[in-house]
């Protein structure tokens, strides 16, 4: 399961890639902050996840809050890549983003 997990992540990367090659430079700051506030937005809800308090008498109340958790840690380390391949394009096409 998790290697077709990855080959999917790499495929969706380089297609991320793709289209930020076709994006003009203000588009890719746009990209960017839009990234960034998903970043935030995702961090925020996973903090709020691992501060609910679970009922003891909820079982599976913990797992749950783990699981949930750690999609959401998994979903910023994705957009953290897509931020970067984005600053990366951003490098190459704009002279004045350096």
């Amino acid at each position: 399961m998790l290697l077709v997990a990855a080959g999917c992540s790499s495929t969706a990367g380089s297609a991320n890639q793709a289209k930020y090659d076709k994006m003009s430079c203000s588009e890719l700051n746009v990209a960017l902050g839009d990234t960034a506030t998903e970043i935030s937005r995702t961090a925020i809800g996973r903090g709020k996840v691992a501060k609910t308090s679970v009922p003891s008498w909820l079982l599976g109340g913990e797992r749950v809050k783990t699981v949930v958790a750690d999609r959401e840690t998994a979903r910023i380390e994705r957009l953290q890549q897509q931020q970067q391949a984005i600053i990366a394009t951003r490098k190459r096409q704009c002279p004045s983003a350096q």
